[in-house]
């Protein structure tokens, strides 16, 4: 299998994935970038021929460097999808790679502010801000989901909000007392910012554009930095936050699924080990015999 006929395949499958699967431009971005590094690393090394020691000596290669597993995991991801893809289309009679392991990743707990923290970070006079951090917190969303909302997606009298997730997968989710009372104090200032050819995003710019996912992290960041650095800034911790407050109040695992927009109940599973940790520093702390 040509080294150089795969590399002429990239562009066809990024179209493919766009048009197929309806990836958003960020997630169909990394891919590209990770296929090009790959083929560029098989140019740079002379492989004209390809076959699946190659792809394991990439990733060893990645490893050896400095990489951690996760990123390369994901690498790995790209290329295996690649393959699958190609084969799907035609372009390649095998799939080569099919039986080449993700390489082992270490378990990561997400870190997660406490209800106190949560309280004092929120004391915003801002109106957008204190909105969006609301929401973040109020319905689990990610950077991505945020941003896209549109004003049509947040229903008031349901409390409900129709999120768009990976994929562009519809859910929706409950929108709580606070977060909602929050956007209602916002929308009057939004209408008055109001430009002509202003998107009907729910969060604007200060130019009455839509919000970015980099201008979401400076603001969470904004409001985080002094309780969270330990655990992070970013939004996802608020997402962390919104499961792991959840699961200690009584949630059931697959109704934080759903509200999370996780297709699988493993993705969730790892926020057990969280509050399976807080509940034993708990017991141990306030029962009579547990030292």
């Amino acid at each position: 299998m040509q080294t150089e006929y795969l590399a002429d395949k990239i562009e066809d499958f990024i179209a493919y994935l766009k048009k197929e699967k309806n990836y958003s431009a960020h997630t169909l971005r990394n891919y590209k970038n990770d296929l090009e590094q790959f083929f560029e690393y098989l140019q740079e090394n002379g492989t004209a021929t390809f076959d699946k020691n190659t792809v394991s000596q990439y990733i060893s290669f990645l490893l050896r460097y400095g990489l951690d597993s996760r990123s390369a995991a994901r690498k790995l991801s790209a290329i295996k999808t690649f393959f699958k893809t190609l084969k799907r289309l035609g372009y390649i009679n095998e799939n080569p790679i099919v039986e080449i392991k993700t390489p082992k990743l270490k378990k990561h707990l997400p870190g997660f502010l406490t209800y106190e923290q949560i309280k004092q970070s929120f004391n915003i006079s801002n109106l957008r801000d204190r909105a969006i951090m609301e929401l973040l917190y109020s319905c689990g969303l990610r950077a991505s989901e945020l941003v896209g909302l549109n004003l049509e997606d947040i229903d008031f009298n349901r409390e409900e909000v129709k999120v768009r997730g990976k994929g562009r997968k519809e859910r929706i989710v409950p929108l709580g007392r606070i977060a909602r009372q929050a956007i209602i104090k916002y929308l009057a200032e939004r209408n008055q910012q109001l430009k002509p050819g202003s998107p009907s995003a729910l969060f604007l710019n200060y130019r009455s554009g839509r919000l970015t996912t980099r201008s979401l992290q400076r603001i969470v960041h904004k409001y985080l930095t002094k309780m969270a650095n330990a655990s992070g800034t970013n939004p996802h911790i608020l997402r962390h936050t919104f499961a792991t407050h959840l699961l200690e109040n009584g949630a059931d695992l697959r109704a934080v699924q759903e509200l999370l927009g996780h297709s699988s109940l493993s993705t969730v599973q790892i926020y057990t080990h969280l509050t399976i940790k807080r509940l034993k520093e708990i017991y141990k702390r306030t029962h009579p015999r547990a030292e």
